[in-house]
């Protein structure tokens, strides 16, 4: 399992930890890691142009020192001085020593508007030609690799305007990007991205993994995730901030029928979905239902006819959900429509003392209080939109405060909430939020969400209890759409994610 950690909580381990060890030595390590992935990444390290953007913090002093062990193996080193004033000087008097050059940022007087040079600056002058321009940018554009040591992982809001220069120099310069523990211009936090942003090939970072690499839109711009062990595992709490399930974890969590099971023992989940309007939701539902661990499917609603077509195993009602017949947990919303009976469904599901997933349509009929007053567990599984309207808010606010959104709705509604999106989250009220890893951009296509929640719902009526059902079902659904598009190597609809369903389970259980 990949677990992530508060800034907070992780500069305190790192207090901690400098406490026993000698000055510098912790920097020296993250050093060490953070060059071996720039040389991993260069392949060839002699003749390599680097270019280091060095900014004021910590991370400044560890692209210096990773820029020290690079030149040392034949790397043309030149750090840029995006804070001339407050540049970590042991580090950069390393780099001078081991043959790199100091460039300042801004134009060609050297000027960053930031006022006169440290001492540090004055005694290491810049080693560069005296070529007119922005010698920062100009470097940055002959680069075969640039270290982005700009802000570190305390940084607030975007980039300021020089490091927004040398950001996009790096990408327009196509060489690689690599981020020391986290692209600048991200909150560390949260995921949230307030301004512009590096965007990083690969981002290696130090002790433990922060929230806000894990989820987006933070986490789009990390690239390929490095971590770096520096000692800070027996310093972490034992309950991380944000936590992020692999398949172990998952396979721990899958149900296994033993000799004694039958259906109710394995579990009955009862789906209440689809319309006249919309008979395929009540379809899509159900197959996930199918494919979930429990030993049978109760179908409630008007498009039974179109179920029991494509499902002769699943049980079909036509009366309302409290006479037909016992479940371990309900879903209910794909579909539905908004009229008095898709009401009256609702709050009948809602009364029930078992297990309730509530999504879609059901998700426009809910009722903030009904929920807060059940006793058994509620699972909501809404996209952005849904969640804006449940939370009274804008889509826009949802997507960029993804990590502060779900935690609201779980703390109004008293439920574990599922929200979707392209880093899907999932909260209950204690404990860490789980972050899937797994999915496919393919997976944003019509249907895919009633297929999750019948696949969630069934794990809750196997006994997962409400986040790990709603953890377990995100994961295989977005392995599932992998599987997918792999085999039919093309865009796939959500029957067809739904079959792919076994083959996820399978990758699961078995490796």
């Amino acid at each position: 399992m990949r677990t992530a950690y508060s800034v907070e909580t992780v500069r305190a381990a790192e207090r901690g930890l400098m406490a026993r060890l000698p000055e510098g030595a912790l920097m020296q390590r993250a050093a060490a890691g953070l060059t071996a992935a720039c040389a991993d990444l260069l392949g060839r390290v002699y003749g390599a142009r680097v270019v280091l953007l060095v900014g004021s913090g910590d991370n400044g002093g560890d692209a210096l020192y990773a820029g020290v062990r690079l030149a040392r193996r034949g790397a043309g080193v030149t750090a840029v001085l995006l804070a001339p004033g407050r540049t970590h000087s042991g580090g950069l008097a390393a780099l001078l020593r081991a043959g790199g050059r100091t460039v300042p940022v801004g134009g060609a007087d050297g000027g960053s508007g930031s006022g006169s040079r440290s001492d540090a600056d004055a005694r290491f002058p810049s080693h560069s030609g005296s070529g007119g321009g922005d010698r920062g940018e100009q470097a940055v554009l002959r680069a075969d690799l640039v270290v982005d040591g700009i802000v570190g992982i305390g940084g607030r809001g975007g980039l300021r305007p020089d490091a927004e220069r040398l950001a996009r120099a790096a990408r327009d310069s196509g060489a690689a990007i690599v981020a020391v523990d986290l692209p600048s211009g991200v909150d560390a936090d949260t995921g949230e991205v307030a301004g512009a942003a590096v965007s990083a090939d690969t981002t290696v970072t130090f002790g433990a993994y922060k929230p806000g690499l894990l989820i987006d839109p933070a986490a789009e711009r990390t690239g390929a995730l490095r971590l770096v062990d520096i000692g800070l595992d027996p310093l972490l709490p034992a309950v991380p901030d944000v936590e992020a399930l692999q398949h172990a974890d998952v396979a721990d969590l899958l149900p296994v029928p033993v000799a004694e099971s039958d259906k109710y023992r394995r579990g009955v989940v009862g789906v209440v979905a689809g319309s006249a309007r919309y008979p395929g939701a009540a379809v899509l539902a159900v197959s996930g239902a199918l494919r979930g661990g429990a030993g049978a499917v109760r179908y409630v609603g008007p498009a039974a006819d179109a179920v029991i077509a494509r499902f002769p195993e699943a049980l079909v009602h036509a009366g309302p959900p409290a006479k037909a017949g016992r479940v371990q947990a309900w879903v209910v919303g794909p579909g539905l429509g908004d009229g008095s009976e898709a009401r009256q469904a609702l709050d009948d599901v809602l009364a029930s003392d078992v297990p309730v997933l509530v999504d879609a349509d059901g998700l426009r009929l809910l009722d903030r209080g009904r929920v807060r007053s059940r006793s058994a567990a509620t699972v909501l599984t809404p996209h952005a939109g849904e969640a804006a309207a449940l939370l009274g808010t804008a889509r826009e606010e949802v997507e960029a405060a993804r990590l502060a959104s779900v935690r609201r709705l779980t703390a109004e509604y008293g439920a574990t909430a599922l929200l979707k999106g392209s880093t899907t989250l999932v909260t209950g009220a204690t404990d860490a939020v789980r972050v899937n890893p797994t999915g496919t951009g393919w997976l944003a296509t019509a249907g895919s969400g009633d297929v999750l929640s019948g696949l969630a719902g069934a794990l809750l009526a196997t006994g997962l209890d409400a986040r790990d059902a709603a953890s377990a079902a995100a994961y295989l659904h977005g392995l599932a759409g992998r599987h997918a598009a792999g085999r039919y190597g093309r865009p796939v609809s959500a029957s067809e994610v739904a079959e792919s369903l076994g083959a996820a389970w399978r990758d699961v259980r078995t490796r």
